[in-house]
Parts: structure tokens; sequence; C-alpha cells
């Protein structure tokens, strides 16, 4: 498989991203840990009912981080898929729950709503017909005909296009399929969700900085570590660049490099999953440690905030 397995942001207040990501999204809670090289941080992730990937997006809250600043070498806004038709019931409901929000749009001959979340951070709903066929997660809040279905895909804002889109149709396995503007569209050829990449070629903008409200990385999928060590081989022999070794995630194994505009990438498996540690119907419950930080679970359950238990 090839696409989006997984995109991690920067938020504020934890329990401020948890409520707007499953009470005024509706995605369902999925994991939630630390961040394994910094412990005292949560690592909260969201996404449909089992944690497919393509559907999760992950959050570092540093309460205190400083705001970032969108331009050249970030993302500039993560897309979610839903239904065509639900697109008046969501713009309905960004107005009834106060979040900032702009009108439809059409990008690619799709409707497109963009918001954004309380920290800043830049997000779409696109609306893609066929979806509503596809099964939504509902915890009561948003009803699953109209619930989000995972990712739509990414937009880059890049000084050049060139390099970094030579990385996803060499590396990743997507296609060049579209062009609107300065905008190139990417697909990826046999994903369900997250099969999109989009990259604005920006030349001399202003650069990003990365803070609160910031895509921090944008993981890609591999099936397994096989075809993990295929793509890291060909990040290096190809094009030039360094990655890291492997590093256990508990929930996938993942090597990181930079693209050539600087945007942190990450290759992550599909294995294991998020049922490794606790059942399907009840994850996000508890707080899931890996097994070389369980001998300080008091320690870290004491410096982390409290978050109101969620529906699972």
């Amino acid at each position: 498989m090839s696409g989006i397995h997984h995109v991690t942001a920067i938020s504020g207040k934890a329990a401020r991203n948890l409520d707007f990501y499953t009470h005024i999204l509706g995605l369902r809670f999925v994991k939630k840990t630390v961040n394994f090289d910094d412990p005292g941080t949560y690592h909260l992730y969201y996404g449909d009912a089992a944690g497919h990937p393509g559907t999760i997006l992950t959050f570092f809250p540093w309460e205190h981080a400083a705001p970032g600043r969108a331009g050249v070498g970030l993302t500039q806004e993560t897309a979610f898929r839903v239904p065509a038709a639900s697109l008046g019931y969501w713009t309905h409901r960004f107005i009834e729950k106060g979040v900032e929000h702009g009108g439809i749009e059409k990008r690619f001959d799709e409707p497109v709503l963009t918001f954004v979340d309380p920290d800043g951070l830049c997000l779409a709903l696109v609306g893609v017909e066929g979806a509503e066929g596809e099964v939504g997660w509902s915890n009561g809040d948003v009803p699953a005909e109209r619930a989000i279905r995972g990712f739509h895909g990414t937009t880059l804002m890049l000084a050049e296009a060139g390099p970094t889109g030579a990385i996803l149709t060499d590396v990743f396995g997507f296609a060049e399929v579209a062009r609107e503007g300065t905008v190139v569209r990417y697909r990826a050829r046999d994903a369900a969700f997250g099969n999109f990449v989009h990259i604005r070629d920006a030349g001399n903008f202003l650069p990003g900085r990365i803070g609160r409200g910031s895509v921090h990385h944008i993981a890609f999928r591999a099936t397994d570590d096989a075809a993990q060590a295929a793509m890291a081989e060909k990040v290096e022999k190809n094009h030039g660049l360094q990655h890291t070794e492997q590093k256990d995630r508990q929930y996938f194994r993942s090597i990181y490099f930079r693209e050539p505009g600087g945007i942190l990438f990450e290759i992550a498996t599909d294995q294991p999953g998020f049922a490794v540690d606790e059942p399907v119907e009840h994850l996000g419950a508890e707080l899931k440690l890996p097994a070389f930080l369980e001998s300080r679970r008091a320690e870290i359950e004491a410096a982390l905030p409290g978050l109101p238990r969620e529906r699972a």
C-alpha cells in the first residue's frame, strides 16, 4: 500500500485538543500515550473506529510552545474526506460551535471547506462523491453518515516542487495527476485514504516557523519492514538524503528523513497497529506506555495534565 500513514502536529492544551477532535470533529480517540522522546508530554492519536493507516492525526500537546508561522518549508494544510452531501452539515456545525472557517470553494473540481483548530492548525474537509458508502465512526456527537472518512491529503508549501515530487513518485508510489495554478497534485496509486499530496510551488515566499498549530511531520505507509527498507534505500541512493535508523513506536516502526524542502518525512509500517496493547473496542481508554517507560509510570502520570475520560 502507498499513501499517508499519519500526520503529527503540535497543539497547546491537551484537554482542549481532545475536546475539539473528538466532540467537534467526531474523530475516535484511538490512543493515549506519551512522546517516547519526551515522556513528560502526551502523544494523542485520533482516527477512525480501528485506527486504520490513512486516518490518523496525532498531536504533541506542548502547551507553552510559541505559535507557528505558516510559510515555505512547512505543511500548509491537512485535509479530511467527508461525503460530498455533508458539507452543508459541517458548515452549520462550525457556525454553531464557533469554529473559524471559510466558505466552500472548488479545488481540482472538488468542494472544499477550510477551517482552523483552536491552535491555528489549518485544516479542510473535502467533499468526496461515494464516501457516503464507506463506514463512518460516530460516538454520538457527529452522525455516522456525516462523519469524517480519513484523510484526503496534505498540502506542502515549498520553494520548489520538483525535488520533493520526485521522492513522492519514486519512493512512495505517488503519480502527478493534475496542476492548478502553482499547485501540483500527486495521487497514491492504491490507497483508499490519505491518497493525495499537493505541493504549492511558492518560490521565495516567507519561510515558515514550526510551533503550536504547525504540522511536525508527515508519515507515509510501508506495508512491513521489508517495504520500509526498500523505500529507505531509494531515499539514500536515488536522492542523496540521510535517514535515521528504525525506531520502534509501539504501534508502527519508523524511520525519518528531511525531504529537500526541509519538511520532516517519516516512513511508518502498517504493522502492528493500535490493537497491540488494548482491544479495538477500548482504544484510547487508558494511558499506554512502551515497556521501556513502564518503570516510570507513576512519575510520568504525575507530570501529565489531567484529561477527561473520553467515550470509547
